[in-house]
C-alpha cells in the first residue's frame, strides 16, 4: 500500500492544471510571460480568476496525496507523499520533466497535515505579493515562515526538517525568478482582468 500511495501522490502532482486551462482559454502557457505552468503565470496572461482555479486545482493536488496518506497509514507517508507530489507537479513525466514550482500544491500538502498553519502562509503570500508586486517575493516569504510556524508551535524535529526541506526544494525551484528580481527584470503580478 506505502508504494501505491507514493506512485499515485507522485501521478497526482503531473496533472497539468495550469496547461489545461490556458489552453481552453486558447493560449498555450508555456510560450506566454515566464513560460511556468502555474498559477502565477496563469494569473498574469488571463487574470485572476482563471489563477485562482489553477491555484485551487494545484493546492488540492497536494491535500489529496497527503490526506489519503495521512488517513491510510500516517504522518511520515503523508510527508513522503508529500514530496512526491511536489516532484510530480515540477518535474512531470509526461511533459519532459517541464512542470510548475510548487507553491499551491506545496500549500495543499501544508494544508492536509498542518491546517492552522496554511491559511495563515496564504494570506502571507498575499498580502507580500500585493505590497511587493511580484509572486516570487511572496513565495519566497510564506515558504520561509512555514517550517518557523512548526517551531512555534512546537511540533516534532523531525517535522521541521521535513517542512524545511519542502521549502529548499520550492525555493531552489525559484532560483530564475530570485536572478530576475535582482536583475530588476522579473514581471509584476498585476492585473486587472
Amino acid at each position: 500500500m506505502p508504494v501505491a500511495l507514493l506512485v499515485i501522490a507522485y501521478l497526482l502532482g503531473t496533472f497539468p492544471s495550469a496547461t489545461l486551462i490556458a489552453r481552453a482559454n486558447g493560449v498555450d502557457i508555456s510560450t506566454v510571460g515566464s513560460g511556468n505552468p502555474g498559477a502565477s503565470n496563469v494569473t498574469r496572461a488571463l487574470g485572476w480568476r482563471k489563477g485562482v482555479w489553477v491555484y485551487a486545482l494545484d493546492t488540492l493536488k497536494g491535500v489529496l496525496a497527503s490526506g489519503l496518506a495521512l488517513a491510510i497509514d500516517g504522518r511520515p507517508l503523508a510527508y513522503w507523499c508529500g514530496v512526491l507530489v511536489i516532484l510530480g507537479h515540477m518535474f512531470p513525466l509526461f511533459r519532459r520533466f517541464r512542470g510548475g514550482k510548487g507553491v499551491a500544491t506545496g500549500s495543499g500538502v501544508i494544508l492536509a497535515l498542518h491546517p492552522v498553519i496554511a491559511p495563515f502562509a496564504v494570506a502571507l503570500w498575499w498580502i507580500v505579493t500585493k505590497v511587493t508586486g511580484k509572486a516570487a517575493v511572496g513565495s519566497f516569504v510564506a515558504v520561509v515562515m512555514v517550517p518557523l510556524g512548526l517551531a512555534a508551535l512546537g511540533r516534532p524535529a523531525w517535522e521541521y526538517f521535513a517542512v524545511g526541506g519542502l521549502s529548499v526544494l520550492i525555493l531552489a525551484k525559484h532560483w530564475r525568478n530570485f536572478e530576475r528580481i535582482l536583475k530588476r527584470q522579473e514581471p509584476e503580478m498585476r492585473t486587472t482582468r
